[in-house]
């Protein structure tokens, strides 16, 4: 689709180029409507939330992209081979750019080893990121499958960094054996909360932004992670797969001993910042999971496959914190995850599979976001 449309924009360039009677203004209004069309092309008719949508990346896998507290520039990570990463690193955008394999932005992360889930911090100067590199610096053995069921790799070489915006670490926050990562920032700048296993379990845990008063948020058996907090810093929304049944629990932690989840089977779970009153948000079944706090605070955007039948498609849904009112937000056909409002709540950045010419590229998109 991406060829296409440039094809359809030079053709009409073109013809407006050999054709002697075609004014500068007809060649504007043709440049306007090839954008619009292809602004109009990317969103589906049911996605209302979408008044206009732009495709940020063409190539390889590119998710996890967070803005900074001014809402200027955004970081991400991807795999792009044209960018010459063997594994998933941390890349630097401002909010306005667009990138293909050839044009690649800047990486601020250390090219070593694998890097997930980089947040900007309050001074718009630094980042967090986690990264295998101090294990070692190549990039580790990614595991997809086990059994015949899908799952996730749990790093135990994963720690959490400071950097700034040259890619230089100017900090370690975590040195604990075993993995620490999934940092995000609240809003209000104080505190940073992430997913540890020091435990021995995956849980959740706060600390300050120089990483002082580390403290344990959740204590029940299974994977708590992707957490991110509301937008007035006084509560916490993340995903969890919680084994009950004596299978479930053997399974889970024979995986674990391994440096193993199974994500297939999780729920979105709320509860406030130093963990009190934590509930359960959903009870759809499948994989529920990437929540991010719309602004009003009220509700919650997540990806979930519930309505699939064979695990796809993921699609964007909307949920209030009661865990009512229930909204489709997207309608692909394939994957739509990663959601992530801009601070002042005019612009959604998240990640799919739309318009990747039925490959396997996941890319970013922004969208202007209408209530």
């Amino acid at each position: 689709m991406k060829y296409t449309l440039l094809s359809i924009l030079a053709l009409a360039l073109l013809g407006c180029k050999n054709e002697n009677k075609t004014t500068t203004n007809d060649t504007q209004d043709t440049t306007v409507a090839v954008e619009k069309e292809q602004k109009e092309s990317l969103i589906y008719p049911e996605e209302t939330h979408f008044k206009s949508l732009r495709q940020v990346t063409f190539g390889g896998d590119n998710a996890e992209a967070y803005w900074s507290f001014d809402d200027k520039q955004l970081v991400f990570q991807s795999n792009n081979k044209g960018w010459n990463v063997g594994c998933d690193q941390m890349f630097l955008m401002n909010a306005t750019d667009t990138f293909t394999d050839s044009i690649a932005p800047k990486m601020v992360s250390t090219g070593k080893g694998r890097t997930t889930c980089s947040y900007f911090l309050p001074d718009n100067k630094h980042i967090i990121y986690a990264s295998t590199h101090l294990g070692n610096e190549e990039c580790p053995e990614t595991p997809l499958r086990k059994n015949g069921k899908y799952i996730w790799p749990i790093y135990d070489s994963y720690d959490i960094f400071v950097a700034d915006l040259d890619g230089n670490i100017v900090k370690q926050l975590t040195n604990e054996i075993g993995y620490d990562a999934e940092p995000t920032v609240s809003p209000k700048g104080d505190k940073i909360v992430f997913t540890s296993t020091r435990s021995g379990d995956l849980e959740l845990y706060t600390m300050n932004i120089d990483g002082t008063d580390v403290k344990q948020i959740t204590n029940e058996l299974g994977y708590d992670g992707g957490a991110f907090f509301s937008p007035d810093g006084t509560k916490l929304i993340f995903r969890s797969s919680r084994p009950k049944t004596e299978e479930e629990i053997k399974e889970y932690k024979a995986l674990l001993e391994e440096g193993l989840v199974e994500p297939t089977e999780m729920e979105l779970y709320i509860c406030n910042a130093d963990g009190s009153d934590l509930r359960q948000l959903t009870s759809l079944g499948n994989a529920n999971w990437s929540p991010f706090f719309h602004p009003s605070g009220e509700k919650v955007l997540f990806s979930s496959n519930f309505e699939a039948e064979r695990g796809f498609p993921f699609n964007l849904y909307m949920i209030d914190l009661d865990g009512k009112n229930l909204k489709r937000i997207t309608h692909g056909e394939t994957f739509d995850a990663f959601p992530v409002f801009s601070n002042d709540g005019k612009y959604l950045a998240f990640s799919s599979n739309r318009n990747n010419g039925g490959g396997r590229d996941t890319n970013l998109f922004i969208a202007e976001w209408q209530d």
